[in-house]
Parts: structure tokens; sequence; C-alpha cells
């Protein structure tokens, strides 16, 4: 046995050990998914719009999976399953500590409105449909920036809020403002503008006294310079953004058809640079900056927690998360004492080393998968773990390959302490094509799928890679060891070996 082989033997138990060490002392463990943890499941249904100009294509779709998806890798949620099945979009959400707070971030279309306000209009509720006013609103003038001077000579008070269909950009609106309960404190007749979400290139949360979310717009007409230019109506009071109670225009923060805020503009020029108050909550404020952040969904979805809707959420209980997980470590554990049964009972030592080897190799497995779901969010799934059971399998073949190869020259007559090494050049070289063929679909896997066929893949392809170290830098030098055992050379039955004199009584000429 050569001295680099020992060293290599040597280095790999002693990383793998040290590792596992070092994984457990600070803590890492594998995240576990939705189908072994438990989580909540949504599917989102989008409102079917007799009004929308335009019907959902493929497109808008594809468009609100990635963005939800970003929303999601922002709340931190650990490997979300986010896909497009026909018409709908299904959410995975495993080991989620507030299931309500995720189900509002993924269904909230987050269309962000810069409005000016017109005026601030009493809640006036009525006993029946008979008593409705039926004042309406006029049509705009609007002037080229898209703004138009705030009506006048209208029965503020018979004003009705706008109905999701009335809620266009170039009109003039009412919207209510609400409590952390839903219910409306406050209404607003707000004037048109087209400054919308799509001119901010950030937003992010922050304590300023208060709860607040600072958004930063893009230069150009249709960020900075856009805010800049209703800013100075507001400021200077003009018709189209009238002076309010602190003898300021104001201005609406509106998203989805609700006014969060409507702060007096304090200032013509802003530099592209807002913060949006509302008496927020932290929770509430991080929530509005990261949708804010990722932008508008393009569609809108039903409500899933409306029993009424077609939308739905379904939440998985870590009690069924659980036995999942249970049940795939009885089931990995009894396949794995008959492939030890097998193993050693046709390759005596030489399968027992060949489960030492695919120890290491597990042992080296988990250390990644456990960094990788304290660092990176990666889950495991049980996909993953149909992953991991298929690189079992692989790893053995590469072992019986191996030992199948040295059976051969053995029978040929040739001695068996040079079979050992030769015979391992030789099985390498196959072993090597048959991992390199399984990450390459790996790879390819990775790359076209998407959620936990992905973790699929990965298991997989870090599998494959690891079996080609433990295959080289353990099963090699352990065998190249076991060929300096006098003991061993004179009984090959020890290695499930056919002796020189079996192999030659068997009709098999000497090489």
């Amino acid at each position: 046995m050569s001295r680099r082989s020992l060293v290599s033997l040597v280095l790999i138990v002693a990383a793998a050990a040290g590792l596992l060490a070092a994984s457990l002392a600070v803590g890492n463990r594998p995240l576990l998914g939705l189908d072994l943890k438990g989580g909540v499941e949504v599917v989102l249904v989008p409102v079917d719009d007799p009004d929308r100009p335009v019907a959902i294509t493929e497109g808008d779709l594809d468009t609100a999976v990635n963005i939800i998806r970003d929303r999601i890798d922002g709340l931190g949620v650990a490997e979300p399953d986010v896909t497009r099945q026909g018409g709908r979009v299904v959410v995975q959400l495993p080991g989620i500590s507030d299931q309500q707070r995720a189900i509002d971030v993924v269904g909230q279309t987050a269309e962000l409105r810069f409005r000016p306000v017109c005026a601030e209009l009493p809640v006036v509720s009525f006993d029946s449909e008979s008593e409705l006013p039926t004042t309406e609103l006029p049509d705009p003038e609007l002037d080229d920036r898209g703004l138009a001077p705030c009506p006048s000579g209208i029965d503020y008070v018979g004003l009705q809020p706008s109905t999701s269909a009335e809620d266009v950009l170039e009109r003039f609106v009412v919207l209510p403002e609400r409590d952390d309960n839903g219910e409306e404190i406050r209404r607003f007749l707000l004037g048109p503008s087209t400054l919308t979400g799509a001119g901010l290139s950030s937003a992010d949360s922050s304590f300023r006294g208060e709860f607040v979310v600072d958004a930063t717009f893009k230069g150009g007409d249709q960020g900075a310079d856009k805010f800049d230019e209703i800013a100075v109506e507001c400021y200077s009071g003009t018709p189209y953004c009238p002076p309010g109670v602190a003898g300021l225009g104001q201005l609406a923060v509106v998203v989805d058809g609700s006014v969060q805020s409507a702060p007096s503009v304090q200032s013509p020029n802003f530099d592209g640079q807002v913060v949006i108050s509302g008496n927020f909550s932290e929770e509430e404020a991080d929530d509005l900056a990261l949708v804010l952040r990722y932008g508008a969904l393009p569609i809108e979805f039903q409500d899933p927690t409306d029993p009424q809707s077609d939308s739905t959420s379904r939440a998985v209980s870590a009690t069924i998360g659980g036995d999942s997980l249970r049940a795939g470590i009885i089931a990995g554990l009894v396949g794995l004492a008959l492939v030890f049964l097998y193993m050693v009972g046709m390759y005596r030592l030489l399968g027992l080393v060949a489960m030492l080897s695919l120890g290491v190799s597990a042992t080296l497995l988990w250390v990644i998968v456990a960094w990788l779901g304290e660092t990176q969010d990666l889950a495991l799934t049980l996909a993953g773990v149909t992953g991991l059971i298929v690189a079992i399998g692989v790893s053995l073949d590469s072992n019986v390959v191996y030992f199948e190869h040295l059976k051969e020259d053995v029978a040929t007559g040739r001695m068996l302490r040079s079979s050992l090494e030769q015979s391992f050049s030789a099985a390498f070289r196959t072993i090597f094509r048959a991992n390199f063929a399984s990450l390459i679909a790996a790879v390819i896997l990775y790359w076209l799928s998407a959620g936990s066929v992905r973790g699929f893949a990965l298991m997989l392809g870090l599998a494959s890679v690891l079996d080609l170290v433990a295959t080289y830098f353990f099963l090699r030098p352990c065998a190249q060891l076991m060929a300096r055992s006098p003991s061993l050379m004179a009984h090959p039955h020890r290695l499930g070996l056919p002796t020189r004199e079996e192999a030659m009584s068997a009709g098999v000429e000497p090489s």
C-alpha cells in the first residue's frame, strides 16, 4: 500500500468525522419540506373579471409565479414550491410559523398607485339601497401629464366608494382607508395619476418614530420625475391637488384599491426618495415593503380564505409530515439492513468495506444538506429522499462493478494482490462514466424543472459526486490495505473470491 493511499484514507475518514462533529456542534440540521414537516398549500385561482380588457395569458400566470416565488423567498420560507397547473397557481410553503401572513403576502396583488387627494369624505351608511345617493363622478379633463383638476360643485356626501371596475388610473375614484380590522375609517376623493409602483426601484421598511416604508423611485419620466410633478402640485395647493386640513395638498398611497396613507406633501422635490407611512406595525411595514419590492401581480387572484372562493388553502399538519418522515426512515433502515446482509453475504469483508464506503459518502452528504438547509434554506422533501435512495443504489453498483472485475481477474488465475490494484483501475473508468451520466441527468433535470423535482435532481447530483470521492479515496486504499494482509491473501473466501485452485479446477487457464 502506497503512502499516498494511506494518507487519502486517513484524510477522508478524518474529514467526514470532523465535518460531522462540527455540523452537530453548531446545530446544523437538514430543513424538512412540506411533505415531511407540514406547512400550508395554497391554490390561487384568478378572479373572473368580465371587465378585463385582455384575457389572462400563460405569460401572465408565469409572471405571477415568479413574483410570488420572490415574495416567499423574501419571507424566508425554505424551498417553496410554486408551480402553474393549468389556469391556477399552486403554492406549497413548508414549515412556516405564521401561515396567515404567508397567505396574505402570496395572494396580495400589491398594485401601488399614487393619487392626489381632492377631498376627504365622511363615511356615511344607509339603511337601504333606496336611500343610496346617485351622485356620479365627472369624466376628468386630463392634461399631457395624466393629471386633471379636481371636480367642483358636486355633492361629496353623495359619493360612494368606487368598485374595482371603476378603479381606473385615468378616472376620479372614491377609495376607503381601513383600520387593522378591515373597518372603513375614512374615504377620499382621489384624482387621476399615471404614477404606479412600476416606477419603484426598491422598497424597505424602517423605524422612524413609527414603522414606515422607504421607497426609492427609478429616475426618469416614469419614476422620480413623475412623482415630483405631482409633489409640486400638492405642495403649491393647485386645483390638481387642493390644500387639505394642514394647508398643504395630500398625496394618497393606494395599494390594491385601499388607501394606506394620505400624507401632506411638505416639499416640491423628493429626488426619488419617498417615505410611506400609515400607522403600520413592524410586520405590516415589512410585508408592504416586500410586495412593493418585487412588483405587483399582473392578475388578481380570489381570496383563498373566503369560503365562497375557488381559491383554497390547506394546512398540512406536522403530524402527517412526521408520519411520512417516520415511515421513510423505517423503510430506509429496512432497505439498508437487507442490502447489508446481501453485500456481506456475497462479498464478505469486501461487502463490509462497501457499506463503510457508503457510510462515508452518506456522512458527507448529510453535512452538505444540513449546511445548505441552514445557509440557503434548502428543504429536504420526499422527492429529495427519493433522489438519495436512487443514489444509494448507484453507489452500491459502483462497488459491485469493482468486486465483479476483481472476481473475473482472480478466476483467470491472476494473483489476488495484483488483481486488487489492476481491477480497480479498469472498474473505476466504468464507475466514473456511470456517475457522470447520472450527474448530467441531474444537472439537466435541475435546470429544466422547479420545486420538489429540483430537490430530487440536487440530491442525485450531490450523491453521484460524493460516490466518486468515496470510491477513489476510501474504497481503493481499503482494498490495497487488504492486499497487504497475508491472512486474506491465503484465504480469498474471506473476501468473497475464489481460490487459485478453484479457478483452475473450474477449467480457467492461469494468465
